[in-house]
């Protein structure tokens, strides 16, 4: 198969499973809490990713860097994913979906203070813009009906930007994709664990269609989407062509919430987020970070 095609379609794949996470963990919280879906998520996450890293043999972890999985753990999937399902709970997937799509600007941010990158002017007007259009989106009905949503979306995106940066690092210490998101996802279990009777109770409770939604998230949208993630990152040749699949996940994610939860985004969502977008793309497309020189 053709490298380019190889590429694109690993990308839309991920990409496809990512954008359902959204919808459909509105669906999995009409009966489990943030916290017991975030734990029993991870655990069957955890199962695919270890038989996956099975046949691809994956290294153990360095005793050395065990304390840096541990705040990739949290960062990238145990407090993040409870952050993102009180988020979730109260505003549409096409708001969660755009919010979320933040974390490349907010990773530059930090990749600006931690690893000496500088980003020029048209940089920061990006973010300004990008930030501008989340305020529309907030402030749309009136400043006294800000959704609590909103703000933990938001939260949840700063989350897993650390958690970006927190990836680079051990990559950079010879780390494999595939080894820190397996360690990363083992290690959440553990974090997340003071809930696992709660979740063990709410999944002997739950209707085949819950548990049915719960596997879709754990399987596809956690494990099997950072997998292909990490096979186009290793096949692409350069990082960019990868990471612009990324734009395409609040398009995706808001058709299939309208598709799955009959979702219809309001004016404030679709003028935020098309300014949003937007801003992401300029932001990318012009490479705004640059190397200090020392």
């Amino acid at each position: 198969m053709n490298k380019k095609l190889k590429v694109n379609l690993l990308g839309l794949a991920t990409i496809s499973f990512w954008a359902l996470a959204f919808p459909f963990s509105k669906v999995a919280m009409q009966h489990f809490t943030p916290f017991a879906l975030g734990f029993l998520r991870v655990c069957i996450a955890s199962v695919v990713l270890l038989i996956i890293g099975i046949f691809t043999k994956i290294r153990l972890p360095k005793a050395r860097d065990i304390g840096w999985l541990f705040l990739s753990a949290a960062c990238g999937f145990g407090v993040y994913l409870f952050v993102f399902n009180k988020g979730i709970q109260t505003i549409t997937s096409a708001s969660s979906s755009i919010i979320i799509a933040l974390t490349p600007i907010l990773t530059a941010i930090e990749s600006s203070k931690v690893y000496g990158e500088k980003i020029n002017k048209v940089g920061w007007v990006s973010m300004i813009t990008a930030f501008g259009g989340v305020l529309i989106m907030m402030l749309w009905d009136g400043v006294l009906s800000v959704n609590a949503g909103m703000i933990w979306t938001l939260a949840a995106s700063v989350l897993f930007s650390i958690y970006n940066n927190l990836n680079r690092k051990l990559s950079m210490d010879g780390y494999k994709g595939i080894e820190i998101v397996t360690y990363s996802m083992v290690f959440s279990i553990l974090i997340l664990s003071p809930f696992a009777i709660q979740a063990k109770g709410e999944l002997v409770a739950a209707s085949g269609k819950f548990i049915l939604v719960l596997l879709v998230l754990s399987v596809f949208s956690s494990a099997i989407a950072y997998f292909l993630w990490s096979i186009a990152l290793s096949t692409a040749d350069n990082t960019s062509e990868v990471a612009n699949f990324s734009f395409l996940t609040p398009f995706f994610a808001t058709l299939l919430g309208s598709i799955v939860l009959g979702e219809i985004p309001n004016l404030g969502t679709i003028i935020g987020g098309i300014i949003i977008v937007a801003s992401m793309v300029v932001f990318s497309k012009r490479n705004m970070l640059y190397k200090v020189k020392k």
